[in-house]
């Protein structure tokens, strides 16, 4: 019987690629009087619960829904943490 598991997905930029929205959020901070903030960078945070027999079963379908939609694997990474739910 499948079990349902409870995800949290992280996409981000990759280190290499211009984040124009975490300079625009960063420039507004420094206007605001935070100068000690020296970099923002934007990314997306995804909730996701899916049924899989197992957690190894789980975390390949996460990979492969992240690869396939969640993320552009050409200039974001992901990363995601499943836990079971009771």
């Amino acid at each position: 019987m499948p079990q349902t598991y409870h995800s949290k997905i992280y996409v981000t930029l990759r280190p290499s690629v211009l984040d124009p929205a975490g300079t625009a959020v960063r420039s507004g901070l420094l206007q605001l009087g935070y100068p000690s903030v020296e970099q923002v960078r934007i990314g997306k945070y995804i909730e996701l619960t899916l049924a899989a027999e197992n957690e190894q079963e789980a975390s390949a379908q996460l990979d492969q829904i992240c690869h396939q939609l969640l993320a552009n694997t050409v200039i974001e990474n992901y990363r995601f943490e499943i836990v079971a739910k009771e």
